[in-house]
């Protein structure tokens, strides 16, 4: 097993340097012909959506599909899948950004009850509490 960082998956996705892309294509590629498993973390999807949001300027509904078309890939996988899909079912249905979904979808598998937060539009996501005075 091996760990994308988040470049090699940007390049993958966005084909912005024609070699950097063909290099990660290619590794996906020879690790799926050869059965290893590519892990892709939290950390790495967190990355990767503000890549996709802020530099690349895709919209929300092109970054969910993006992310539910990995999610779909043979060859990757992810340190905590649940919570991805959790966290883009929250972000697909609320205002809130993509973190606090993320972030709460993790929370709520690791067993915690809420997430408490500052964030008024993460707060109307279910398994959010907005801390007030």
């Amino acid at each position: 097993m091996q760990g994308l960082d988040t470049n090699v998956l940007v390049r993958f996705l966005l084909k912005d340097d024609a070699r950097q892309a063909r290099l990660a294509k290619a590794e996906i590629d020879r690790a799926n012909a050869a059965g290893e498993t590519l892990l892709v973390s939290l950390l790495t999807v967190l990355e990767t959506e503000w890549v996709l949001r802020t530099r690349a300027g895709l919209e929300k509904a092109d970054i969910i599909r993006t992310f539910k078309q990995l999610l779909e890939a043979r060859d990757l996988a992810f340190d905590d899948e649940a919570a991805l899909e959790g966290g883009l079912h929250a972000y697909e249905n609320s205002k809130a950004d993509f973190a606090e979904c993320l972030m709460m979808a993790h929370y709520l598998g690791l067993g915690c009850s809420t997430m408490l937060t500052f964030d008024a539009a993460a707060a109307k996501v279910p398994g959010c509490k907005l801390l007030t005075a």
